[in-house]
Formats: structure tokens, C-alpha cells, sequence
């Protein structure tokens, strides 16, 4: 079955994480570009009409624009068969939050991740799998981190992602306020 996701890309990791993330993360496999969600899962494709997407552009047009910086390593744990899952957390991630919340409050329908995990921990995934793999991929970001600069970008926009086809691809932008 389709779904959607509600992301902000960030191609300026894609120079320090694209190949981990092309070994290490299925999605990334798919067409999904490097990205911290916002909000997945979102409704089938074949389900968003121009309504939802007016009901998302009000809700995401009042959020304001802002700068951020990639640099703190962070995992996820998986349990027996759930995977781990390695990220690299942004600075400040209250800004992604306040997406997430707002989404989440035009749609309540739809809560980050299904509603499985309590809290929101905006994050991009550099690896997910076995916990040898994202340790490995650990030890490798870390050895990268120290031999780039930090990456400092900006969120101008939310990009809606859809995956009808089996791949992951760009339905539609939604753009910040840029005061």
C-alpha cells in the first residue's frame, strides 16, 4: 500500500552521509534524498486531494523559516529483531517539533509514526539494520565528522513524498514563512 511522508530534504548532508546512506538505509535505496521527517505516515497518494494540500499549505505557511546544523551523532536501539538506527540529530530540533506538532494538529488523524513512539525525536538516518552494520557505520560517521566541517543549512520548505510506484518521489512543496 502507498503512503506519504511530510519531510524537510537537507542536500547538505548528502556529501558526508549519501554513501552510508546508500549502503545502510533502505529508503535512501528508494529515492528518498538525506531528510529529517516531519511527519510519516501520511495518507496514500491516490488519497491527498487539493483540500489536504490547502489544509497543509495554511498550517506550514505560518511556520517561520530557520537555520539548523547537523553534527551530534544519535542512535536508536532496536530489540531482537527490531533494527537500530543511526542519525545524526539537528540543532535546535525544537523548529522540526513545531512542524511536526502543527502537521499533526491540521491532521490529527495521522500521528508521527503511527503513533508507536511517545516522543519526537526529529533526527536524519544515516543507517538502519542490524546493530554490527550501524555500529560499523557509527564508527565510520564519526571518523567523517572529524575531517568535515559542521553541516549548517537552512528549512525554507516541507516537501510531501509519496511512494505509489514502490520509490520514493516529490508530490509537493510546501513553503515557510520567511520572515
Amino acid at each position: 500500500m502507498s503512503v506519504s511522508a511530510f519531510v524537510v530534504k537537507v542536500p547538505a548532508a548528502e556529501p558526508l552521509v549519501g554513501g552510508l546512506r546508500t549502503r545502510l538505509d533502505a529508503s535512501c535505496r528508494l529515492g528518498a534524498p538525506a531528510h529529517i521527517t516531519v511527519l510519516f505516515p501520511f495518507m496514500p497518494a491516490a488519497d491527498i486531494t487539493p483540500a489536504a494540500l490547502d489544509q497543509a499549505q495554511v498550517a506550514l505557511s505560518e511556520m517561520p523559516s530557520f537555520s539548523f546544523s547537523l553534527g551530534v551523532i544519535g542512535r536508536f536501539t532496536g530489540l531482537r529483531e527490531i533494527p537500530s538506527t543511526l542519525f545524526l540529530a539537528p540543532d535546535p530540533p525544537e523548529p522540526f517539533v513545531a512542524l511536526t506538532t502543527t502537521l499533526v494538529r491540521s491532521f490529527p488523524m495521522f500521528r508521527p509514526y503511527g503513533g508507536t513512539h511517545e516522543d519526537i525525536v526529529p533526527h536524519l538516518t544515516v543507517a538502519h539494520g542490524d546493530a554490527s552494520d550501524v555500529h560499523a557505520a557509527s564508527i565510520e560517521l564519526k571518523q567523517r565528522l572529524r575531517t568535515s566541517s559542521l553541516i549548517s543549512t537552512a528549512c525554507n520548505a516541507v516537501v510531501l513524498l509519496e511512494n505509489a510506484s514502490g520509490r520514493w518521489r516529490e508530490m509537493h512543496v510546501f513553503r515557510l514563512s520567511q520572515t
